[in-house]
């Protein structure tokens, strides 16, 4: 009897050691998002489809701010029941993991980077900071990025504002297809993709050789639609591609993206429209097309809406009235291209940019077209061109720790 007892005591003992055991590893000190270090980081990256990583820094206010916050949003995600191998949520300690935010380019704390299919997006998130809308964000990356047409005449309906990616595929459990899903997946912010199966796309391809075509925003852009025409079980090659067709050479500035657009740390040259100006977009894309291509690595083409954009225009002294017109920011002053008519005159466009690189706007601008290059008499009146607007829509001072703030 008494050995009986000693033994379901020693049992309860057990099972209560069990238990605080399972409850240390699956509770409080696990919740939240997972802590991601050299030895686990290639293992998060290859065994899920998409990862949410929160680099930080414990020195930073911003990061001491935004840490809970995402810590109960990956709690959230958690609760939503998404399949294993789905989605994690996870945070760096740069100062511990120097290697990892080397590795991603880390330039300032807090920093949110998505990764699906191992790979970061090419943007980092720039969203609202809150549980909800982070858990909405993870949401809608785990949707299809995919839209399906059940008859081709679905395509004659397609908006002709965005950029589409269109796949004539034979089923959907095709090899082809899975790597178009992916490529899909990390460049859906992008374009708007499109897949027809069977009787829905056999007109458009042969039997078994399924193909992916890119068609343009037609309102906007005088590009022609292309086919693809390598392989698509390579999704490399696959998304290269994509990638090159869906980020247009000239893109539109908005108040969403001019964060990112200002971190590129490139110059802007910007047409200012009207809205519904849509002829003069198509022009400016085209001058930029046929001439300034080479240029693409040290200038930023961009277009803007002159009404949600209207205080650039009256830093440069110009107002609706006076759209289109085309303008540099150099991220220090703003300068005036003279007509914008004289666009479509061969060689202007580019001439105003190497008077740009050369440094000639800035000394017209200050000392007027006559004076001399290398000396500037007393005399000369002195002007100040005006200064930069779209440099103070860079990352902000209160939402980030810059790097080179704390060196």
């Amino acid at each position: 009897m008494y050995r009986t007892f000693e033994n379901m005591f020693s049992y309860k003992i057990l099972a209560s050691a069990v238990i605080l055991i399972c409850h240390s590893f699956y509770n409080p000190t696990d919740s939240g998002a997972v802590q991601i270090t050299q030895n686990n980081i290639d293992m998060v990256l290859a065994s899920n489809e998409v990862v949410f990583i929160n680099f930080y820094a414990e020195w930073c206010r911003f990061s001491n701010t935004l840490m809970p916050i995402f810590d109960d949003a990956a709690d959230e995600v958690t609760k939503a029941g998404y399949d294993p191998g789905k989605v994690v949520m996870g945070k760096v300690d740069c100062d511990k993991e120097a290697a990892i935010a080397t590795r991603f380019h880390i330039s300032k704390y807090p920093t949110l980077k998505l990764f699906r299919n191992g790979s970061p997006a090419k943007k980092e998130y720039r969203g609202q900071r809150s549980v909800e809308a982070f858990a909405e964000f993870i949401k809608k990356q785990l949707t299809d990025s995919v839209i399906t047409f059940g008859h081709l005449k679905e395509l004659q309906e397609l908006s002709e504002e965005k950029r589409h990616i269109i796949g004539y595929m034979d089923r959907r459990d095709q090899p082809e297809y899975d790597v178009f899903r992916k490529v899909a997946g990390s460049l859906k912010d992008e374009c708007l993709f499109h897949a027809g199966f069977g009787d829905a796309s056999k007109q458009m391809h042969p039997p078994g050789q399924p193909i992916v075509v890119f068609r343009t925003d037609k309102k906007t852009s005088v590009e022609p639609d292309e086919t693809y025409n390598g392989s698509l079980l390579d999704f490399d090659e696959l998304n290269t591609w994509v990638q090159q067709k869906c980020i247009p050479l000239v893109r539109e500035i908005t108040f969403e993206n001019a964060e990112e657009l200002t971190e590129e740390g490139l110059p802007f040259l910007i047409l200012f429209h009207q809205p519904s100006d849509n002829e003069s977009v198509k022009k400016y894309k085209e001058v930029i097309r046929k001439e300034l291509q080479s240029e693409k690595q040290s200038i930023n083409f961009l277009t803007a809406d002159g009404v949600r954009f209207e205080h650039p225009l009256h830093h440069l002294g110009k107002s609706l009235s006076d759209l289109p017109l085309i303008a540099i920011d150099s991220f220090r002053h703003m300068y005036l291209f003279p007509d914008f008519k004289d666009m479509e005159k061969p060689g202007k466009l580019k001439e105003f940019l190497q008077d740009l690189y050369s440094g000639k706007l800035h000394r017209e601008f200050h000392y007027g077209t006559d004076a001399p290059h290398m000396a500037i008499s007393t005399d000369v009146k002195v002007t100040t061109p005006p200064e930069s607007t779209f440099k103070k829509l860079a990352p902000s001072k209160n939402r980030y720790t810059l790097l080179k703030d704390e060196l």
